[in-house]
């Protein structure tokens, strides 16, 4: 009787701190989204200040609260975001709290890449145009330079007539076009979309704002290098393997750089 009773004692001590913990649990969910929020406005602003977006383009996160939903800006400019510019998209990017604010109209890109690919936490879309010749070309884009060795798990083009057919506007603005953007994806981590930019992914935020802006200067690097004639010798694929393996341990580096310059861009 006595062990009974003290199992029973156990067992409801056990069982007090469930209401604290459950409090600790949702407040760190709640930090966690006020971070996603922070570095998504400065993910914008770094994106904007490194010339990967301009007055178009936008940047997504997944939502660290609920992964059926993403985090989007209303429709504006990347460089002027702020927090309360911030809204919430269910994975059909239908907005959960626009409130009469406008959302992008290629916002379907970031819904259909977050339905199929579930390890991606961050999406990049932009008109960036040293991409545009390897998007419109026979030439493939691939890694001359290191810090773009990600692209040797190579890069799908995404030809929108196979999927809007010949007449389209070029914008990705419904999920069918979201979703033969996401197959073309597939798992590779950039797609350049012909006569239009490209997406890049990344498993969190900074991941994702270095593979754009790598991405768009590997294309520079390599126009140029085709430029001087003669043979471009290219990262094979032991080396692009081993040096991402190190750029994705390093990354920060540039992140936390790029966060404390420009990720703070009075708006005013």
């Amino acid at each position: 009787m006595k062990r009974r009773l003290f199992v029973a004692g156990t067992l409801a001590a056990t069982a007090l701190p469930w209401p604290q913990a459950s409090a600790r649990a949702a407040g760190a969910a709640d930090d966690a989204y006020s971070a996603a929020i922070a570095d998504l406005v400065a993910a914008n602003h770094i994106l904007a200040h490194l010339g990967v977006v301009d007055g178009f383009g936008h940047v997504s996160v997944r939502d660290p609260r609920d992964p059926s939903r993403y985090l989007l800006a209303r429709s504006m400019a990347p460089a002027l975001v702020t927090a309360d510019d911030v809204l919430t998209y269910d994975l059909a990017s239908a907005p959960l709290d626009a409130r009469g604010r406008a959302s992008y109209l290629e916002r379907f890109i970031h819904g259909a890449i977050y339905r199929a690919r579930p390890d991606v936490v961050s999406v990049v879309h932009s008109h960036a145009p040293d991409v545009i010749p390897f998007a419109d070309s026979s030439v493939s884009l691939r890694p001359v330079y290191h810090m773009a060795s990600f692209l040797g798990a190579g890069v799908p083009v995404f030809e929108i007539r196979d999927a809007a057919g010949p007449a389209s506007d070029m914008l990705v603005s419904s999920n069918a076009l979201g979703d033969a953007l996401a197959r073309t994806l597939g798992a590779a981590n950039v797609a350049l979309m012909r006569g239009h930019g490209m997406v890049a992914v990344g498993t969190r935020i900074p991941e994702a704002v270095f593979r754009a802006y790598y991405t768009m200067m590997d294309a520079r690097l390599e126009g140029q290098a085709i430029g001087l004639g003669g043979r471009v010798t290219y990262l094979n694929d032991a080396e692009a393997a081993a040096s991402t393996k190190t750029n994705t341990n390093i990354l920060l580096r540039a992140w936390e750089l790029w966060k404390r310059d420009y990720g703070a861009i009075d708006a005013r």
